[in-house]
């Protein structure tokens, strides 16, 4: 049988026990008396996007927008103790140490649900009150007591006045910057910063013995209002819950107060207490929330799995818990709106049949747009984005410059490269279907040109030459995977590869960094005695240059000069320093943009910009110290290439120095399949995190145009011998965010992005101006490019599941995180799945270590299929699901704690 007789005129909405149960709950008899007592009432409205409508589990309340904070109050002695809150979770405060416990799921006796809904059965209900400040709530009270009876005229005034004693409240719950209630481990999700975001509840309970009997009050506020000196925190209060009586009755107070609080944190409760018109109303939703408890017998409990069942089974209940045919709730999208009803979305990489196919779809789609492209762009934050973008932009354009000179013996370096983002950046922004996408350099196409160089070299083949038949073909093969609609194959590339070629890249660059610092120490090696400087010249470290004749069959002769480093003291001491500390500034200032120091905005503005203030502190510190010799970044004067005695700007496809081999214009077509790889990885993931339904961007993106766009124009820029360039992840998502317009009030919310093409042009423009920073840029030092190498492999690492995964290898299994993959899955599953992820990285690892490094893409996109093989042969699908499953979130606002830059951690 039910706890209570479900009579009343207002039924409620709600399913607590599992349909055929009839003996608990005859649901049958309710609705007969829905259809005879139904009323008109209003109406309340739970968003879709809301806490309650996307996961039924939580406890925390959310009726429209607001969401419940409980306090618990006990009488000890002559004061009002707070021992308890909830925000969804419960906490306790531990009088003996004076802390605040862990959050955790609030547990009940099943006697005291028993006695509070036996107390509450003969109790005073107060609806709709009209007051301000808890005295004109404690007056109500205890005049409804009188005349219910349930006081004597004599107790009125010792009632009051122990209802207004002194309360003494702990330390309040930590405020985060962001506004939010912070509860030990469990932090609140939605922000107080209105009255109408979060709504409280007071529970005051203890012993009283100048009564006759225990007296319950139970008060709704018409209005929620702030009372002073009332809560930790200025939260409006909306219901009060009084229980009081003489120590000699049965009533355990405290664990009745507790199981209130825990009730009024329960959003279903709460909402049919909002509701309640008369008291039955609400002893029935405290029956309906007996119903869907659970009671564990009085037996012990061996270890924790034994509690899993119970966890399905609560999720079950709480399954049925609602019912889909009450009029007065309107849940997610049954909120009758009357707006024109939308067209289904359109898929961008859904295949047409036809031949460009694809491309046609994102022109017609995006060129409709193409003036207000230019129109949207008259708004203040497009100029903020500018000037942040721009600095993004120019960062990885010099460091990358300055690494790309190291590695192809200055064939191509930071003059090239500013060259290429500019002009290429312009003319992507002008005619691409996305302009959002910030064109850049990336740290795969860096390993790329590397290998390619040292192929050449090994073959003898030029270099710079090989590059322009590997752009021709380039530009072919892209003709023919747009011609098919090939980037639908994105869909392919799952979480397993991404991680694998992520840890890969992070690897390399640390890697490259030590290996660079070691070659350092080799050539400036800690001796005691060095070679004598001439102190006399402009430059006393100028390096020794050795002319060597090259003879060739032909009987010609050719004088070469050689530049030979030498040995200068202190050089690799300042070197390793200027590494390291350029490297700890950007990585504090990186972890800085998280802490608690300054306000919001400041903090991440440093933060956004650590990497440029790491550089210029290394240029202080490098030109305060004269007497040690440290390279220097290459930057020629003005628009020239980086070494004009081996190249110039236009570079002819049959041969700069000599001959280029026919048969290598023919085998170009495998590394132009290699780096074709590459690009279209990062440009098509980049595509697809930034066109995101959640950024609610309007006029498309461009798949299949934007790919031919890129990698046309990085092949005719071949010619010119610059290098190809993708779409940077995070600078595009940086670009985005920066773009993002938020909505006004306690909840903000996406309204739109600004999308246009203005930004994006002004961008480009300014890095090719920046080439005429060269007397700033020329005293960069080499080893602090290095030090910001070193930083984007280790921060890169961070955010990624397979790096958490290898960590648990030797983490305890009581530390591990509460993700799907590690709870929805065994362990040695998990650590097998790792596992395999381990051999393909250390396969990977000796592929790009061995002369046949420029398979390295090839061998990467072998992993597809293995995953897919390992779909239900090796690991279930649930388990994939949990391993494998893409669950990157779009973060538009940095909460403390969190990075937009993890969204995407290939540097």
């Amino acid at each position: 049988m039910s706890y209570e007789d479900n009579d009343s005129a207002l039924p409620s909405p709600l399913r607590l026990s599992p349909p055929g149960n009839s003996d608990i709950y005859d649901l049958e008899r309710r609705r007969q008396e829905k259809e005879d007592n139904e009323q008109l009432m209003e109406t309340i409205v739970i968003p879709s996007n809301s806490e309650a409508f996307l996961n039924l589990n939580t406890n925390a309340t959310t009726r429209g927008d607001a969401q419940a904070y409980v306090e618990l109050n006990e009488l000890q002695g002559n004061t009002w103790q707070e021992t308890g809150r909830w925000v969804g979770y419960e906490e306790n405060f531990n009088s003996a140490t004076g802390q605040w416990g862990s959050s955790h799921v609030s547990y009940l006796t099943f006697k005291s649900l028993i006695q509070l809904r036996k107390t509450m059965s003969t109790g005073a209900f107060i609806f709709d009150v009209n007051a301000g400040s808890l005295s004109a709530v404690a007056e109500k009270v205890v005049d409804e007591l009188l005349s219910n009876n349930e006081i004597r005229a004599s107790d009125r005034d010792a009632l009051l006045r122990a209802l207004l004693m002194r309360r003494s409240q702990s330390q309040g719950p930590v405020v985060t910057p962001s506004g939010d209630i912070q509860m030990q481990t469990f932090s609140v999700t939605k922000r107080r910063e209105g009255s109408d975001n979060m709504e409280a509840s007071i529970v005051l309970s203890g012993v009283l013995d100048i009564l006759e009997k225990p007296v319950v009050a139970f008060v709704r506020l018409s209005d929620s209002v702030v009372m002073e000196s009332v809560l930790e925190s200025p939260v409006p209060v909306r219901f009060v819950f009084v229980l009081v009586g003489p120590s000699q009755s049965e009533i355990d107070y405290s664990e009745i107060g507790r199981a209130m609080g825990a009730l009024m944190a329960d959003w279903v409760f709460c909402l049919e207490a909002f509701l309640a018109q008369t008291n039955k109303d609400v002893t029935n939703a405290v029956a309906d929330f007996m119903d869907c408890s659970i009671v564990i017998p009085p037996t012990e409990i061996q270890e924790q799995g034994m509690l899993k069942p119970i966890i399905n089974f609560q999720q079950k209940i709480l399954r049925d818990r609602l019912r889909p045919t009450d009029t007065r709730l309107a849940f997610g999208d049954r909120v009758k709106v009357q707006e024109v009803p939308q067209a289904p979305r359109e898929d961008p990489l859904a295949r047409t049949g036809m031949p460009f196919g694809g491309m046609v779809k994102d022109i017609k789609r995006r060129y409709r747009h193409y003036i207000s492209d230019y129109t949207d762009a008259l708004n203040p934050q497009v100029l903020a984005a500018v000037i942040f973008i721009y600095f993004a932009a120019l960062s990885p354009a010099i460091t990358f410059g300055g690494l790309l000179a190291d590695k192809t013996e200055k064939m191509m370096g930071v003059s090239e490269l500013m060259v290429s983002t500019s002009i290429q950046g312009v003319i992507f922004c002008l005619i691409a279907a996305q302009p959002v996408l910030v064109i850049g350099f990336s740290g795969p196409l860096l390993v790329f040109e590397e290998a390619f160089y040292s192929f050449c070299k090994n073959q003898n083949i030029e270099y710079i030459v090989g590059r322009i038949w590997v752009g021709m073909w380039l530009i072919v093969i892209v003709i023919i995977i747009v011609a098919v609609e090939g980037s639908f194959l994105v869909r392919f590339i799952s979480r397993f590869t991404q991680e694998i070629f992520s840890i890969l890249i992070s690897l390399i660059f640390i890697y490259e960094t030590f290996n660079k610092l070691i070659k350092i120490f080799k050539a400036h090696p800690l001796i005691l005695n060095y070679e004598h400087l001439n102190e006399s010249l402009d430059n006393p470290f100028h390096p020794v240059v050795k002319e060597y004749i090259e003879y060739h069959p032909d009987g010609n002769i050719t004088v070469k000069e050689l530049e030979v480093e030498r040995a200068y003291p202190n050089t690799a001491l300042l070197s390793m320093c200027l590494m390291f500390g350029c490297f700890f500034i950007a990585y504090f200032l990186r972890q800085f943009k998280n802490g608690h120091f300054l306000p919001g905005p400041i903090r991440r503005l440093i933060g956004d910009f650590g990497v440029p203030i790491a550089i210029f502190f290394m240029i202080a510190l490098d030109i305060c110290i004269e007497d040690a010799y440290t390279q220097k970044l290459v930057v020629p004067k003005g628009v020239e290439v980086t070494n004009p005695k081996v190249r110039g700007w236009f570079i002819n496809p049959m041969g700069h120095k000599k001959d280029f081999p026919i048969w290598m214009m023919f085998a170009c077509c495998v590394p132009a399949l290699l780096v074709f790889i590459l690009i279209f990885l990062e440009s098509q993931i980049t595509t697809l995190i930034v066109s995101k339904p959640e950024r609610k961007m309007v006029k498309g993106s461009g798949f299949h145009f934007d790919l031919l766009i890129l990698v046309t124009m990085g092949g005719i820029s071949s010619i010119f011998g610059v290098p190809w360039l993708s779409a940077a992840t995070v600078r595009s998502v940086t670009h985005a965010n920066a773009l993002t317009v938020m909505s006004k009030g306690p909840k903000p919310e996406i309204e739109k992005v600004v999308e246009q093409r203005i930004s994006g042009i002004l961008v480009a423009i300014l890095v090719g101006v920046s080439i005429y920073m060269e007397p700033i840029l020329k005293m960069i030092p080499m080893t602090a490019l290095f030090g910001i190498f070193l930083y984007m492999g280790i921060t890169s690492l961070s955010g990624i599941q397979m790096w958490d995964r290898i960590l648990l290898l030797i983490t305890p299994k009581k530390y591990h995180p509460s993700d799907a993959y590690a709870t929805e899955v065994n362990t040695p599953r998990m650590h097998l799945f790792t596992l395999i992820q381990l051999v393909c990285l250390a396969i990977l690892w000796m592929v790009k270590m061995s002369t046949f490094s420029l398979a390295l893409p090839f061998v990467l996109i072998l992993t597809i299929p293995l995953r897919m093989f390992m779909t239900g042969r090796l690991f279930s699908v649930r388990e994939m699901k949990c391993l494998d499953a893409d669950d990157a979130k779009v973060n538009l606002e940095e909460l403390p704690g969190e990075d937009v830059y993890n969204e995407s951690p290939l540097p």
